[in-house]
Parts: structure tokens; sequence; C-alpha cells
């Protein structure tokens, strides 16, 4: 992939009505295990590149937000997603406003998330499906590592 490539990038919701630019590289994937990520995708983890707010446009701003109370920290988490289709677009934390998270499946180029030199974590690893195979050598919480 060609530096220029990561430079912007763009995704969306199934019936394209939200859409979003993305402006450099994302600081890491974040792949959680956590039940309610399970939920919320209907799969067996969440996964998500992780940026600074400023770092993602939304074209036009027609998010919903869906906020959810920690069971176990108390705090919230904004699910944002499309209010016609239902896609999850992305996440962001109370304990962290400053970062917007994008579900890595609403990229329209999705061969982006594959990049090797992208830092991946593991997140609530304890709730991990026994089938899920985490790779050994990459970060690992059992929890998340901002508890």
């Amino acid at each position: 992939m060609k530096p220029s490539e990561l430079e912007m990038q763009a995704g969306g919701c199934v019936c394209k009505k939200v859409r979003y630019s993305l402006i450099g590289s994302p600081l890491r994937v974040t792949i959680c295990h956590c039940t309610w990520c399970q939920r919320r995708t209907g799969s067996a983890f969440g996964v998500e590149l992780v940026f600074h707010e400023d770092q993602v446009l939304f074209h036009p701003d027609t998010l919903s937000v869906y906020r959810h109370i920690s069971d176990e920290s108390g705090r919230w988490l904004d699910q944002h997603f499309c209010n016609n289709c239902g896609s999850s677009i992305g996440l962001t934390l109370e304990s962290v406003p400053s970062i917007q998270s994008i579900s890595v499946g609403t990229l329209d180029k999705q061969n982006w998330s594959e990049l090797t030199n992208l830092e991946r974590r593991h997140v609530f690893v304890r709730s991990a499906r026994q089938w899920s195979d985490i790779p050994g050598d990459v970060e690992q919480y059992e929890e998340h590592f901002r508890n």
C-alpha cells in the first residue's frame, strides 16, 4: 500500500446514509472480546481502529448514538450507528472522549486494516470464545487496559 493511501480513507454504513473520512493513520487496532461487544456486533468480538477525534470527519453528521453504561466500571460507551440500516460505525468512551474508534468492517478499502505495523490489542480476553484464536505475540488484557 502506498503511503498516500494512508493519509485519507473513507467508509460508511450499509445503506450509505452515513459516510466518513479518516485523515492519517490510526493509533492502533483494538479487538474487544467483552460480552457487550459480542452482542453489539453479533460476533465473537468487536474490531475497532482507534483515532484521535480530529482525524474522523462524518459527512453529513447523521449518526445516531446509543449510550451504554458499563456494568463493571459504571462509565459510558457511546455506540455510533446509522439510524436507517443500523450499521455500527464506531465508539466513543467516557474514559478517553478525545478518541473515536471506527468499526473496521465499515472501511471502503478493507486491506488498509491489515497493515502489519499497526499495534493490536486484545481486551477482555477473559470473555473470549473458546474457538477465538488470539495470537501469542500481541498485547492481551484480561479486562480493559485502562481499568
